[in-house]
């Protein structure tokens, strides 16, 4: 299952390759290379390994720019009898900046809805510039980015020590386990009983 991170860095160590010239450098892929078609690709695949628990009350999809394409939001939103899914995704089209001005912390007027002739891109970037997308873009740096920075940071862990996909799959799930164990005794949660 692919580790959806919002990481600048992560972003950038995916799109870099080592060139020997002179010593070695780092070198940068152009758009549109393999890494960012698969990246494209994993939005439908993922959305469908939710398990089946939760999926019914999955209202919403949260993702950057990265696994954006108009082709996995309609397959992500649509059933594939062609009716809505009841799934809405929220993909970040464009760079946010980290800096706000001080016109950006004033109240602004809803923006006007797009023409029905508009792009999917700009329908996306209208969804997310709306008060709901917003809200629910903004709880997203909420939940999902505080757990990588403490995995990074506090539990020290920057790079995976085995090689191979499933042996750095079995890493990443220790890894997980001990984040979920020591936050599990952090919040004093007892352990289910069976």
């Amino acid at each position: 299952m692919p580790c959806v991170a919002n990481s600048r860095r992560n972003a950038l160590l995916e799109m870099s390759f080592i060139l020997p010239a002179n010593g070695f450098g780092q070198a940068r892929r152009a758009p549109g290379t393999a890494m960012t078609e698969r990246r494209k690709a994993e939005l439908v695949p993922t959305v469908a390994a939710i398990s089946p628990v939760v999926a019914g009350e999955l209202k919403a999809v949260l993702t950057d720019n990265g696994f954006y394409s108009e082709a996995a939001v309609a397959a992500v939103e649509q059933k594939p009898d062609g009716a809505p899914s009841g799934i809405t995704v929220y993909a970040a089209v464009e760079k946010q900046s980290h800096h706000k001005t001080v016109a950006g912390l004033l109240p602004q007027p809803e923006p006007a809805a797009p023409g029905p002739e508009a792009s999917a891109k700009v329908v996306m970037a209208h969804r997310l510039k709306s008060e709901p997308g917003k809200t629910l873009y903004k709880s997203r740096k909420q939940t999902v980015e505080p757990v990588f920075g403490i995995i990074k940071e506090a539990m020290g862990f920057r790079r995976f020590l085995l090689r191979g996909r499933v042996k750095a799959g079995l890493e990443w799930t220790l890894v997980c386990v001990s984040y979920n164990l020591t936050r599990r005794f952090a919040l004093k949660i007892p352990a289910a009983a069976g």
